[in-house]
């Protein structure tokens, strides 16, 4: 085995551990600790994620119902999360906007399921190729226990190529 193959298993390994700890520890991060947000799916290769959000008095509006900004925060990261993870790291990957339309009050545990399909990922990844960018906007709906839609949370992610990074495995 060359150093440079054994460069590239140390670095694979280092990216393979380094998402492994931060997947693992992402229900311990403050503001989902905090909300009582907790992350139940998580497969990136699938492109799927899940989370809910139970209602506890530390995250309760005035009227006694889901708290707004826990409803959005508990939607805010995943579509960009399961880009990066799967277009890798020749591509810059961010949230550009977000829009939330609350559509009944949320009375008890709610939940919502982040997917991405690999045929959408790699149209991304072509579009981004080809136009330098690509900005596809995704819909994540919470819904409560009974099915119902309790808020419709719409984000912007904008990808584009890192010219600035040599290609690498």
């Amino acid at each position: 085995m060359s150093a440079m193959d054994i460069g590239k298993a140390v670095r694979r390994r280092v990216r393979a551990t380094r998402k492994w700890l931060i997947f693992r520890l992402i229900n311990f991060w403050p503001p989902y600790l905090g909300s009582g947000i907790k992350v139940r799916t998580l497969d990136m290769a699938k492109g799927v994620v899940e989370v809910e959000l139970g209602l506890h008095w530390w995250n309760r509006n005035y009227v006694g119902t889901q708290y707004g900004g826990s409803l959005y925060s508990m939607c805010d990261p995943f579509y960009m999360l399961i880009l990066i993870e799967n277009l890798g790291p020749r591509f810059i990957v961010w949230d550009k906007s977000g829009v939330v339309r609350f559509r009944k009050p949320g009375r008890g545990t709610v939940r919502a399921r982040f997917e991405i399909t690999p045929e959408e990922i790699e149209r991304i990844r072509e579009t981004a190729m080809r136009d330098g960018k690509a900005e596809p906007v995704f819909v994540a709906k919470v819904i409560d226990d009974d099915g119902q839609v309790v808020a419709e949370v719409e984000k912007l992610v904008h990808v584009k190529r890192d010219k600035s990074k040599k290609k690498r495995d």
